[in-house]
């Protein structure tokens, strides 16, 4: 019973608001040691923890990198940028970026772009720079759009890949219910439906910025 002193200690730390990563530290540290592990052990746990999930820390490491881009300017590089092309419109921009996620999410490729690491820093202050809003509230319909953007191309260029993990779902429903299709097979079908989700999409990027004029 004691290996459960983990859960009590978590519970503690929350309650008093504690730094969420010293309590799952600490509850750790108790459940290991109640369970008769000595110090070194349990440090040794946590070391062989981190070292197999390495991968998933990884996208921790980018984001202090981004916030110190921003800080720098990078917002305001991009604007400028955006700012110099002739013919740089919010449809267009948004269209574009709308065609590049797809096209490498379909490729499996769907960490090289989102939300944090390149709406808010890239696509979005471009986007301003290109609508040019005349408000706050503006402003903010422009970020929302970008972001959106983002999510239809992501979750319609990702069923394409014939290894992702929405295909294996549809997949293992499908033979439950005694229908049996290769992921190949659902891939295709994909294609079909990413296109029409680029074309909506993009028709609703045409009407806002026209909407906007």
């Amino acid at each position: 019973m004691w290996v459960l002193i983990g859960i009590a200690v978590m519970v503690g730390g929350f309650v008093l608001r504690v730094n969420p990563l010293v309590v799952v530290l600490a509850a750790a540290l108790a459940t290991g040691l109640a369970a008769g592990m000595d110090l070194l052990a349990v440090i040794a746990a946590f070391g062989k923890a981190f070292n197999d999930t390495r991968y998933v820390s990884v996208v921790w490491i980018v984001l202090p990198v981004i916030g110190l881009m921003e800080r720098q300017g990078l917002q305001e590089r991009a604007r400028t940028l955006v700012s110099g092309l002739k013919g740089a419109t919010l449809p267009r921009l948004l269209t574009g970026y709308l065609l590049l996620r797809q096209a490498t999410a379909a490729l499996g490729l769907t960490s090289i772009a989102g939300h944090a690491q390149t709406v808010r820093p890239l696509v979005a202050p471009m986007a301003e720079a290109a609508a040019q809003p005349q408000d706050q509230d503006e402003a903010d319909q422009i970020k929302a759009m970008a972001a959106a953007t983002d999510n239809v191309g992501l979750f319609f260029g990702e069923d394409i890949f014939i290894a992702i993990g929405s295909i294996l779902l549809m997949k293992g429903f499908m033979e439950q219910q005694g229908i049996v299709l290769a992921p190949f097979d659902l891939s295709v079908w994909a294609i079909p439906t990413a296109i029409a989700a680029f074309a909506i999409h993009s028709l609703r990027l045409w009407r806002f910025g026209r909407r906007r004029g």
